[in-house]
């Protein structure tokens, strides 16, 4: 019985070997994001010319929009508004705003040292039973800027293990599914949050232009699912991939942890109190019915508070990061904190470069009518077969998770996904609120972070790892990752049904379902 149970296995093992490689072949072959991008839109050009031919239509649910047409954009007019508009696209992406603000606060953090001390910090004053969840909870946090979690913890948990005895791998898988598989939890805003609601915004207002998605519509989901990707992480590495790799016998010498420096306790303990300090002022404004980022009316939804809430995350991560910085001396004057700032904005040139061809093939599928006529016949055939409810968004997140199998960046798969599905779900029946459908987007992206090469840090974890055993590749690390993508896959869309059947919203301004204006 054993032998047959061995023999299974390695023959599965094969076939997933052989099955990740045609993966990772076809992943290379894709174009960079943003060359797909300017394909996609020339294709998008060439479909309105081509569907605008054969008079392709959709009647709009709305009696009084009446029947929607393609939009040629090969035709005179559709020429001279794309003439006059690239640059608008560009600019009025949100997107692109919204995260070079946020960048603004997160790089100070990163620059001054704070995010890494708060990771030490976090993972050093844990018991040794703790160690494990502690390193998960780490990664999770982590998310609010994610170079922090994949170039410091990573590595770290790897070595933390080792130090502790342990297998080094299972660290660093605990710390990897915390950072990558979290990408859909955390109990903290970060970058990707606004980059993600702007993409959202932009897909909702092809159905309703006045919807305006908002940086902490997931919030409230994000918060239950940091618990479910805690446990998960915990369990899979203790009880599965931690056996499983058995007893480290590398030769790789222990490395002694470093404890925080005397500067960098007192600097997180007085950021820690400048945050608290910041978030009382910040209640003040929108808890009193009197407060001054309420509406006249009192209303906190759609109030100047959430209007604004980039500008408030922004400071959440400036305020402690400039008041550590200034306490452990790598802020000295002005000029070491514009540094830290500018440091960080020079990684986002291939962001922008990205953002302005992503830009470009959303409004010319918005301005094409294409997106609105696939989302009312999408719908309508969705509603055919009878397929909506609960099961429409589970299978939703099984798309998105298998999508990310061959293309790795989150935001160049949410702008091509958002369009069709975001306007699709909101013209069902029961239409379903952009925020719900971004909640099961960023489910499906996390639950396959972890096993997909086409993660831009795959690399970089497999250098991690052979540094404790040179033979480690990506079949080590997919094979020691796909417990954990099995299980949040379980556990996450359990979670997003029982949500859904309970009626939750998915956080403020994020019911389940959209109620046209």
């Amino acid at each position: 019985m054993k032998k047959a149970f061995t023999v299974i296995r390695t023959f599965l093992s094969r076939v997933l070997s052989k099955s990740l490689d045609y993966v990772e072949v076809i992943g290379n072959k894709l174009p960079h994001p943003a060359t797909l991008f300017g394909l996609l839109a020339i294709l998008v050009i060439l479909l309105s010319w081509l569907a605008s031919l054969i008079n392709v239509s959709a009647v709009h649910p709305d009696p009084e929009e009446g029947v929607v047409v393609v939009n040629n954009l090969l035709s005179g007019s559709g020429i001279r508004w794309m003439y006059e508009n690239i640059l608008h696209n560009f600019l009025a992406f949100p997107p692109l705003g919204y995260v070079l603000v946020v960048m603004v606060g997160i790089g100070l953090a990163e620059g001054t040292g704070l995010f890494a001390s708060m990771i030490k910090s976090l993972v050093l004053s844990s018991p040794p039973r703790l160690i494990t969840a502690a390193v998960v909870l780490a990664g999770i946090v982590s998310g609010v800027a994610v170079e922090a979690g994949y170039v410091i913890l990573i590595p770290l948990g790897a070595m933390i293990f080792h130090a502790l005895g342990r297998h080094p791998m299972a660290g660093l898988a605990a710390a990897f599914c915390g950072v990558s598989g979290g990408f859909g939890a955390n109990f903290i805003i970060g970058s990707a949050d606004p980059m993600l609601a702007g993409i959202s915004t932009t897909a909702a207002q092809i159905v309703d232009p006045e919807l305006i998605v908002n940086p902490v519509v997931n919030y409230y989901f994000m918060i239950a699912s940091s618990f479910v990707v805690l446990f998960v992480g915990t369990w899979v590495t203790e009880k599965i991939v931690e056996p499983r790799l058995g007893k480290y016998d590398g030769n790789v010498e222990k490395l002694t942890i470093e404890e925080l420096s005397p500067a960098e306790k007192k600097g997180l303990r007085w950021a820690g109190i400048s945050l608290v300090l910041f978030f009382i002022l910040l209640a003040l404004t929108v808890v009193p019915e009197n407060g001054i980022f309420r509406n006249e009316d009192g209303e906190v939804l759609n109030s100047p508070f959430f209007n604004g809430i980039i500008f408030g995350i922004l400071l959440m991560f400036f305020i402690p990061a400039l008041v550590y910085g200034i306490i452990v001396g790598t802020i000295k004057n002005d000029k070491d904190m514009i540094k830290h700032i500018s440091k960080s904005m020079s990684t986002m040139g291939a962001y922008i470069v990205l953002v302005f061809f992503a830009a470009q093939f959303i409004f010319f599928f918005n301005e094409s009518n294409l997106g609105l006529i696939v989302a009312i016949k999408g719908a309508s055939g969705l509603e055919r077969i009878g397929f909506t409810g609960p099961m429409l968004i589970v299978s939703f997140v099984l798309l998105s998770g298998f999508i990310n199998m061959f293309m790795g960046s989150a935001s160049a798969k949410w702008a091509i996904m958002a369009p069709v599905f975001i306007p699709m779900f909101m013209y069902l029946d029961n239409a379903y609120h952009p925020g719900l459908t971004q909640a099961a987007f960023r489910i499906g992206d996390s639950i396959t972070n972890l096993i997909t090469p086409m993660m831009s840090y795959f690399a970089l974890i497999v250098t991690f790892a052979q540094k404790y055993n040179e033979k480690y590749g990506i079949g080590t690390i997919i094979s020691t990752m796909l417990p954990y993508s099995i299980m949040l896959t379980i556990f996450w869309i359990g979670l997003l049904f029982a949500w859904m059947l309970l009626g939750i919203p998915v956080g403020p301004e994020g019911p389940l379902f959209y109620t046209p204006s």
